[in-house]
């Protein structure tokens, strides 16, 4: 029977008969539609395959109770809205999902200190349910769905050795405590925690693997595998700055559409007015330790803008990846690290956001910087990659195995207008915040704000200076100060708005323009002390006081900024 060349009723009615050839085409015609209609319902593309996975098993159980059967498409509609509405509803619904959308999450396996993934709830979840479920008559294809469900974890753990997998079942499937298995084994208690942790990041690792795998054969199935490469007119930005989360985010305001000069993206995102510093040594993390999921949402804001975000941060320093031999960010040495749990929500955000034309904001694709994500090869499976300047391309499963193992991925979502004051107010609400210590630390030991200058001396009097990182810290602050100044410049010729009682903000901008380009001279000076990036000698003798003297100069001049910048606030709030 040529199936292909049937109507939907004719379908409809011999898959009511039984025939899961009949189904199955209904499926192939109408699979993407469905997944379509599921995807406008909920955010994340593997929330919509589970709806769509789920509606189907029901549709095919419940076909009989078609009687229009000329309404399949209608139907199937109403059952997808059903299942995305109850998912919605329910509470806690990444731990009540599939196996296949579960996301990194925490609980505490009973007797073991480490923190575990929420990968031991679903095995727990499924094991304890598989006797007691399977003894009860149950709803049909809730049962179909548990035994897919199992079907995949027994899939997955079959990365394991006989010997792993043995034990890895006993504890999972068979709830038996890591000393009764070392009973069972003959082993010590110490090997079995030792075997279980092992077996446990092997099986989250294939867990990821067999996710990333499933996500672009449904591509495939859809007819959605495709390759996407942005233009150079749709990513390429006049200016430069050595804040490359600067530099990236201009990228993708102009691409969204608003036409700002380098110094107002970074004004009004509060980067040109950042300083964080880590005590004793000035790493060279200190110009990025801060909580990007918070800061970079809030000042596009500030823009205009909305976004979304896949966030697979650390809390952790990481290291100076200037001083790693060149062997570390090869492509052999990523190989060697674990695949990032936060992938498949990364590559399902990089494809959202290609498709509507947009570039994409990532951090560590290769080193520890911002980068941009301009395209994508499906049949590939890689991303077109513009870090630093170079351009290249990096396997999807490459994404979060950079030096620091990092991921974080920002998208544009959408565009609103907002005025020139509210702006400001945005902005530097959030500089105020940040000058005055009072925005969330990330990481816990980073100085911030005029704080900064304290710590920053503190470093050079104990002389415990990393010379690469100081350097670096150096050209990065002073750069920013310029763009501060010119930002300033920029608001106070653009003010339209009539003199306020409280004072002449035109005036108030120019003076506080005037200030940050002071500071800029200053970190000029300390540079050339300095250099990057050799460094120069911070813990000589001679060079440490000069540096304070400096450095003290700058916070005064940081200060009477900070004020400044407060009073502006005060102003246009």
């Amino acid at each position: 029977m040529e199936w292909e060349e049937m109507e939907d009723a004719a379908l409809v009615k011999e898959a009511q008969t039984g025939s899961q050839e009949a189904f199955g085409e209904l499926v192939r015609r109408h699979r993407s539609k469905v997944f379509g209609y599921a995807r406008s319902m909920v955010q994340e593309a593997h929330a919509a395959e589970d709806i769509v996975q789920d509606a189907l098993i029901r549709a095919f159980l419940h076909l009989g109770k078609l009687v229009d059967v000329e309404r399949f498409l209608p139907w199937m509609h109403r059952i997808v809205r059903n299942q995305a509405m109850t998912l919605l509803k329910k509470e806690g619904q990444r731990q009540e999902s599939t196996f296949t959308s579960l996301e990194a999450g925490l609980s505490t396996l009973e007797g073991q200190p480490e923190n575990w993934n929420q990968l031991d709830y679903v095995l727990k979840r499924v094991s304890l349910s598989m006797d007691k479920e399977a003894a009860q008559a149950g709803v049909p294809e809730e049962r179909l769905m548990r035994q897919e469900t199992q079907r995949v974890l027994l899939n997955i753990i079959g990365c394991l050795k006989p010997r792993e997998r043995q034990i890895f079942e006993s504890h999972f499937f068979d709830q038996l405590s890591p000393q009764e298995i070392a009973r069972e084994f003959s082993l010590s208690s110490a090997n079995v925690y030792q075997i279980l942790s092992r077996s446990r990041k092997k099986v989250i690792q294939e867990r990821i693997r067999v996710t990333v795998d499933s996500y672009l054969r449904t591509r495939r199935d859809w007819g959605i595998m495709s390759k996407v490469i942005l233009s150079e007119e749709q990513i390429h930005v006049e200016g430069s700055s050595w804040s490359t989360a600067g530099n990236m985010l201009h990228a993708l305001v102009n691409a969204a559409g608003k036409k700002h000069s380098l110094a107002m993206v970074m004004g009004l995102t509060g980067l040109a007015f950042r300083i964080n510093i880590l005590p004793e040594s000035v790493h060279i993390a200190g110009p990025t330790a801060y909580d990007f999921a918070d800061v970079f949402p809030r000042g596009l804001r500030n823009l205009g803008l909305t976004s979304r975000v896949v966030d697979g941060m650390t809390p952790l320093i990481g290291v100076n990846a200037n001083l790693f031999d060149d062997s570390k960010m090869s492509v052999k040495a990523m190989q060697t690290r674990d695949i990032h749990q936060a992938l498949p929500d990364a590559l399902d955000l990089i494809h959202h956001a290609l498709d509507r034309g947009y570039p994409v904001m990532a951090w560590d694709l290769c080193i520890p910087e911002f980068g941009m994500v301009y395209g994508y090869d499906d049949e590939q499976r890689s991303l077109y990659i513009n870090e630093c300047g170079r351009k290249g391309t990096l396997a999807y499963d490459h994404l979060g195995r950079g030096v620091l193992e990092e991921i974080f991925v920002l998208a544009i979502d959408a565009s609103f207008n907002v005025g020139l004051k509210d702006q400001l107010r945005g902005a530097f609400h959030m500089i105020t915040q940040h000058y005055n210590g009072t925005e969330p630390k990330v990481p816990a030991e980073a100085v911030k704000g005029v704080a900064a200058y304290d710590a920053w001396c503190e470093a050079f009097r104990n002389q415990t200076v990393e010379p690469n990182g100081n350097a670096y810290n150096i050209v990065v602050f002073g750069d920013s100060r310029k763009y501060a100044s010119q930002f300033l410049k920029e608001v106070a010729l653009a003010w339209n708005e009539p003199a306020d009682a409280s004072g002449n903000i035109v005036v108030l901008l120019e003076e506080a323009a005037e200030t940050y380009k002071q500071i800029a001279l200053v970190f000029d000076e300390l540079h050339m002390l300095f250099p990057y990036p050799e460094g120069g000698e911070p813990n000589d003798q001679d060079c440490s006081p000069q540096a304070i003297i400096l450095l003290e100069k700058a916070k005064e001049l940081e200060t009477k900024g900070a004020r400044q910048i407060e009073n502006i606030w005060g102003v246009v709030n």
